[in-house]
C-alpha cells in the first residue's frame, strides 16, 4: 500500500482532502475543555524575600508580623587535643508546644563529617543531607575525601543563594581531614566562621557559661565528655526550649564515634549511669543538679549556733567532717561547729 493511498483512506470517502490543506482554523482549542493550573505570584511583583517579610519575622524587621517563627535548641561542639566533641539535646518545639523529645540533631554527612541542627528542622535536615550527596560526588570526581573547609564553604554558598527567603539554619560542620580536626559554624545568612568552641540555639548562653569555665585545649577524652555533658545539661535545665535527652559524639582521625544517649532527668538526680559509653569521665551516683551538689551546705539545711528559726522548721544540724549526722534538733539549739 502506497503512502498516498494510506492518506486517502484517512482523509474521507472522496479522498479530496489532504493533510497539507488543514489550516490553523481547523485545529481544536483544548484550553476550552479544562482549566489549566496556574501559579499565583506575589502581588505587585514583590520578590520572595520582601513578600515573606510582610507576614513573618524571618528578618526581624517587621515586629507586627502575624507569623512568629520560634526556635529552640542547644547544640555545641569544640576542638581539643584528642579531636572534636559534639553534644546536642533532643527537643523540638513549635512555639511553647514540645513537638518531639527524640529528635536526632546530628546529621551524619559521611564517616568523617558531622553536621548539627539548630533553627528550622526541615531546613537543616534537607540541606545537610544534600551536602552529603555533594561530598560523595566530590570523592568520586577527585578520588579523595572533601576537606571540612570545602564542605562548610559549599554549604555556606548554597544557603547564601536563598538569603532572605525564610531559611532558618545555625549549623556546625565538624570533621577530620588532612589538616586534622576542623570545626566551622555556618548559618542561613551565609556566614561561615572557623573556631574552636561553638554553641548554637536558645540554650547556648547557658552552655557557653559552662564551656568558658571548663574548656582547655589539653582536655582528655573523659574530661571533654564530662564538659560536654555538663554544658548541655545546664541548657536543658534552664532553657524551656531545650531538654529531654542528649546525644554525644566524638570525631577522631578514624572517623566519628557515637557514644550514646543520656536522659536529662537522670543526669540531674543521679548523674550519668555507670558503664554507659557516654558516661566516661563521670563519677558514679553524682548528680548534676544544684540541690544534689549543695545538700547539707545550704542555709536551709544547716542550722548555725544561736540561729533562731520560725516555729515548725526542723533544720539539720551543721555536719562535722568525718562524723555521722546527729539528727534534727529543735529551733534555736544548734549544735553546729
Amino acid at each position: 500500500m502506497s503512502l498516498a493511498s494510506t492518506i486517502s483512506r484517512f482523509s474521507g470517502a472522496s479522498g479530496s482532502s489532504s493533510l497539507s490543506s488543514a489550516g490553523p482554523s481547523d485545529a481544536h482549542d483544548l484550553s476550552s475543555d479544562f482549566d489549566a493550573p496556574t501559579f499565583a505570584l506575589p502581588a505587585n511583583g514583590a520578590g520572595p524575600a520582601s513578600f515573606l517579610s510582610q507576614f513573618t519575622d524571618v528578618d526581624s524587621s517587621n515586629p507586627s508580623a502575624r507569623i512568629k517563627l520560634h526556635h529552640g535548641t542547644t547544640t555545641l561542639a569544640f576542638r581539643y587535643q584528642g579531636g572534636i566533641l559534639v553534644c546536642v539535646d533532643s527537643r523540638a518545639t513549635a512555639g511553647s508546644y514540645i513537638a518531639s523529645g527524640t529528635v536526632k540533631k546530628v546529621i551524619e554527612i559521611n564517616p568523617y563529617l558531622l553536621g548539627t541542627m539548630a533553627g528550622g528542622a526541615a531546613d537543616c535536615q534537607y540541606w545537610e543531607t544534600y551536602l552529603g550527596i555533594q561530598c560523595r560526588l566530590h570523592e568520586l570526581r577527585n578520588k579523595e575525601r572533601i576537606s571540612v573547609a570545602a564542605a562548610s564553604k559549599y554549604l555556606a554558598n548554597l544557603v547564601y543563594g536563598y538569603k532572605g527567603m525564610g531559611l532558618s539554619m545555625g549549623t556546625m560542620i565538624c570533621g577530620w581531614d588532612k589538616t586534622g580536626p576542623a570545626l566551622f559554624y555556618v548559618d542561613s545568612d551565609g556566614s561561615r566562621l572557623k573556631g574552636d568552641v561553638f554553641s548554637v540555639g536558645s540554650g547556648s548562653t547557658f552552655a557557653y557559661g559552662v564551656l568558658d569555665q571548663g574548656y582547655k585545649w589539653d582536655l582528655t577524652d573523659e574530661e571533654a565528655m564530662e564538659l560536654g555533658r555538663r554544658a548541655i545539661y545546664a541548657a536543658q535545665h534552664r532553657d524551656a526550649y531545650s531538654g529531654n535527652t542528649l546525644n554525644l559524639y566524638t570525631v577522631k582521625e578514624q572517623g566519628w564515634v557515637y557514644h550514646g544517649n543520656l536522659d536529662a532527668a537522670d543526669l540531674h538526680y543521679g548523674g550519668p549511669p555507670a558503664g554507659h559509653p557516654a558516661s566516661q569521665g563521670s563519677k558514679a551516683g553524682e548528680g548534676y543538679g544544684y540541690e544534689v551538689r549543695t545538700q547539707g551546705l545550704s542555709s536551709k539545711d544547716t542550722q548555725r549556733e544561736g540561729e533562731q528559726r520560725p516555729a515548725g522548721e526542723t533544720p539539720q544540724p551543721a555536719a562535722v567532717p568525718g562524723s555521722a549526722s546527729q539528727g534534727p534538733t529543735t529551733a534555736g539549739t544548734g549544735s553546729g561547729a
